[in-house]
């Protein structure tokens, strides 16, 4: 299975530039996790926003090209294999203005049982929702 993309646009700010004055790596980890959340927060029904809660398991995070101060970054994210109790989503983040990519990767996501904090299957419903 895999869904169709779903894509935001983040302005990089001073916030987000380290000592080589360029944005640090746990910026492009923040920018993953808040494109996936928006994703979720975008298609799935408010009953499985309710229900289900989500937990990273693996990121891999491929670095190609630095980001600066001013640029605005396309984040690009998908859901791959989805099965009842791990969604693999992956990323992309490109420089908007002329989209060459500046990093990629692979999250493996694990949905929780939000009342609880448990590990739970997610519903066929749900994985279609995110599949094409």
């Amino acid at each position: 299975m895999s869904s169709s993309h779903f894509e935001m646009v983040v302005p990089v700010v001073a916030a987000d530039i380290d000592e080589q004055n360029h944005i640090n790596n746990t910026v492009y980890l923040r920018w993953i996790q808040d494109v996936a959340t928006a994703h979720w927060r975008a298609i799935a029904s408010r009953q499985a926003q309710d229900t289900i809660g989500w937990i990273v398991l693996r990121h891999e995070i491929d670095y190609k090209a630095p980001a600066t101060l001013g640029d605005k970054i396309l984040l690009r994210t998908w859901v791959g294999k989805a099965s009842r109790l791990t969604f693999e989503r992956f990323t992309e983040i490109r420089r908007k203005s002329d989209g060459r990519l500046l990093s990629q990767a692979r999250t493996l996501w694990c949905p929780i049982n939000a009342q609880t904090g448990r590990p739970m299957r997610v519903a066929a419903e749900v994985r279609t929702q995110f599949s094409t």
